[in-house]
């Protein structure tokens, strides 16, 4: 019978990047989303948080509000955290956990795997 070896706790995770990470990055390792909580130079190991509370960019266009207790994914290609998955194109990041108006610049997610 198999068996498993404890690790860690699992709230960050080892990421050695390829080019420099700074911290508050989102960081998109296929399914995978996590945060840099410090700044990652290239080649060097760090940590990427996988739990937790973060305030993230979000669009700040009309009708780009985000109700609380909704589940948002992370576009890459605009560095913004959206309601819609887009096909599979955006990464499931987390849910909201407070409400962000059209105007408002970020939304609160709780981070989710």
């Amino acid at each position: 019978m198999a068996t498993a070896t404890f690790i860690h706790d699992g709230d960050t995770i080892d990421f050695t990047p390829g080019t420099n990470v700074a911290a508050g990055d989102v960081v998109v390792q296929n399914d995978l989303v996590g945060v840099a909580k410090r700044d990652i130079p290239t080649g060097t190991l760090g940590s990427l948080a996988v739990v937790g509370v973060f305030d993230v960019p979000k669009a700040t266009a009309p009708g780009s509000a985000i109700g609380t207790g909704v589940k948002v994914y992370w576009d890459e290609a605009e560095a913004v955290a959206k309601t819609d998955a887009e096909a599979g194109a955006n990464k499931y990041l987390g849910k909201t956990v407070r409400a962000a108006a059209d105007a408002d610049a970020t939304v609160r997610v709780r981070l989710e795997q």
